[in-house]
């Protein structure tokens, strides 16, 4: 089927779209639009970091036995629950958990504080991402100085993560499926998931021949979808980013088309 992407790009100035689906079993392209094109993936770029911690576990670095404890200064709200809970101290797996399934900004200030965003950033580098990043911890307000985006991406890039991770290709098969299992309690599908009708509370696992895990990136001006959907018999890599001009409000338009981009997977899976 085909996507309205360019259409939308051109009746509404300054839209930018970046998106790519990969069936894994034959390498067929489900979709493209611009899959090369660096746009804001707001918290897409939180998987770098829960990566880079499974790395130091397959290296014997670190457990996920290991707690950690809050500092004041990390708690954000809005995203997340951790500001919600009396516990200041959880294990590393607890706080991957909920940067994994509620895209938890507390939780993913207190990771980059103890791995190092540093370490983070040149980890995503050696894995040959050039376009892509996690670029800052989350910050409000945003104080002179620090990056403007908490993280960027492309299409291409971040298709090539979620292989990667489905194959375990950089990490050992335990932590892989561990990944995925932190990014299958995610409880956002608002995008391009949200035409699968699954129970966003529980969905790791086959419901009517279908499997999900993703991560999204949520702003005023920024819609990002980016996972991994399987039947029995197929799996598509996926990533649908969309920008728009701050002060506009194309939020509406942004969500159709991941709807769209959504019932093309649903198709090829139906077809297989």
């Amino acid at each position: 089927m085909s996507i309205g992407f360019a259409e939308a790009e051109e009746e509404i100035p300054g839209l930018r779209i970046s998106a790519l689906a990969v069936d894994l079993e034959d390498d067929t392209v489900v979709f493209e639009h611009r899959p090369e094109l660096v746009l804001n993936t707001a918290s897409v770029g939180k998987v770098f970091l829960l990566h880079r911690l499974l790395t130091e576990v397959d290296e014997g670095r670190r457990t996920l036995e290991e707690t950690v404890t809050r500092r004041p200064v990390e708690r954000i709200e809005e995203s997340g629950l951790w500001h919600l809970l009396q516990a200041d101290t959880l294990s590393l797996h607890d706080v991957a958990v909920l940067i994994g399934a509620v895209s938890d900004n507390a939780a993913t200030n207190t990771l980059c504080r103890v791995i190092g965003l540093p370490v983070v950033q040149e980890h995503t580098r050696a894995l040959g991402y050039r376009d892509s990043a996690l670029d800052d911890i989350v910050r409000w307000p945003l104080p002179p100085g620090v990056p403007r985006t908490l993280s960027h991406g492309t299409a291409a890039e971040l298709v090539r993560f979620v292989r990667r991770t489905a194959l375990a290709e950089d990490l050992t098969r335990p932590s892989a499926d561990l990944l995925q299992r932190w990014l299958g309690a995610g409880m956002d599908l608002s995008m391009v998931a949200s035409v699968f009708n699954l129970d966003p509370l529980a969905h790791y696992a086959f419901d009517r021949d279908v499997w999900l895990w993703n991560k999204t990136g949520t702003l005023l001006s920024v819609r990002a979808d980016v996972g991994l959907v399987m039947s029995p018999t197929r799996r598509i890599a996926y990533a649908v980013l969309i920008n728009w001009p701050r002060g506009t409000d194309s939020r509406d338009r942004a969500l159709a088309l991941m709807r769209e981009a959504g019932e093309a997977l649903r198709g090829r899976l139906a077809a297989h």
